[in-house]
């Protein structure tokens, strides 16, 4: 706004902008260091939740986790062709012993064929009769933001995990990913397979409404039932009914 047109409003009034201008800063500044948290309150309005955890969570009691208005756990599995997350027999079979739907994840390598890290996962997970579809996990890691891979290498090795994936348990696995990977290499390339997006600042539905599934709220919740080097863990929404919800479980019969 230009100077004269500044001064064509009364004194008062300028000081409100300025205050309301000021105000709008430091929130904006709170809300982008996580000291104010907005996500608990948009993801009110989704009833079926739920968490991920890895070897950082440490030991996890099971029972105790399950109790704290939580539906499903995505549980991480392996990374690459060759790495087991350590804590991921123990958390698999305990969970299981809950009346919580569970999945195994995986992340994703830039640095190792497709085709054996869906092979590594198959291996490592076997059946998954009565949870929930695989989660391949996309996401910068190391120094590849700074110097990201070929968008056209990582569709190819992306893809051929996702199909052999597909063909092994007959359903399409999810893809858990960030924006800046999701702008790179999943929009344009795998938009018919799940989403489950990562925002921690605000609702995926304000700029992608009808493209997601799952959406990670919070990296930075506190529950009870685990004591790892990590204090926080990751809390997620589904976007739909019970019923939809269960078309990510894997069924014998399929």
């Amino acid at each position: 706004m230009k100077k004269d047109n500044l001064l064509r409003f009364p004194i008062p009034i300028l000081i409100i902008l300025f205050l309301l201008t000021g105000i709008f800063a430091v929130f904006a500044s709170l809300v982008i260091t996580k000291k104010v948290k907005l996500n608990p309150y948009f993801s009110r309005s989704y009833t079926i939740r739920g968490v991920d955890v890895s070897n950082y969570q440490g030991e996890i009691d099971w029972e105790v986790l399950a109790s704290q208005d939580i539906d499903f756990a995505f549980i991480k599995a392996t990374e690459g062709s060759s790495h087991q997350d350590p804590s991921f027999e123990a958390n698999w079979k305990k969970a299981s012993e809950t009346d919580l739907a569970i999945g195994a994840y995986h992340f994703f390598s830039f640095d190792s064929p497709g085709s054996t890290q869906a092979q590594w996962y198959m291996e490592t997970v076997g059946d998954l009769s009565g949870k929930l579809v695989p989660v391949i996990d996309v996401e910068y890691y190391g120094n590849k933001a700074a110097n990201p891979p070929s968008t056209e290498e990582v569709a190819k090795q992306l893809q051929d995990c996702l199909t052999l994936l597909e063909e092994e348990y007959g359903k399409k696995p999810i893809i858990y990913t960030t924006y800046k990977v999701y702008r790179r290499y999943i929009k344009d390339n795998f938009s018919d397979y799940p989403l489950w997006i990562r925002n921690v600042y605000y609702s995926p539905d304000l700029d992608m409404k009808g493209k997601w599934q799952f959406w990670q709220y919070s990296d930075t919740a506190i529950l009870e039932g685990y004591v790892g080097k990590e204090p926080c863990i990751d809390l997620n929404v589904f976007y739909g009914s019970r019923e939809e919800f269960e078309n990510y479980l894997i069924h014998t019969n399929e």
